[in-house]
């Protein structure tokens, strides 16, 4: 099993800036990839950002360039930067983390953190 507990989320106005922070419960260093999901009221969940083990990132177009993904391995946390936060990145921010054990995958995830942008 592995817990992920999501922190740092709030209310802020448009164009300001928030970072999101996930502590997972066990090394994260060989995790196979670590994202950030969203998902906003009558909306389905989606991927937001992502890392992998070794360091690739990917984006979405809708928040390439003002999202950021890092990691820091020591402290097994997981960072999501965000500038320029505008209202429709209002929703509830879900941390994940994807494993490869005994050759299937594994999906975990943290109970979410709320983000409101308001305008």
């Amino acid at each position: 099993q592995v817990q992920l507990v999501e922190s740092g989320g709030g209310l802020v106005q448009a164009g300001g800036s928030l970072r999101l922070s996930c502590v997972v419960s066990r090394s994260i260093s060989s995790i196979s990839a670590m994202g950030w999901y969203r998902q906003a009221p009558g909306k389905q969940r989606e991927l937001v950002a992502r890392i992998t083990s070794g360091g690739v990132t990917n984006y979405p177009d809708s928040v390439k360039g003002r999202f950021t993904i890092s990691r820091d391995n020591a402290k097994n946390t997981v960072y999501l930067q965000m500038n320029s936060l505008k209202p429709e990145d209002t929703a509830v921010y879900y941390c994940n983390a994807h494993l490869i054990q005994v050759l299937q995958p594994y999906d975990y995830w943290g109970r979410g953190t709320q983000v409101t942008v308001s305008s």
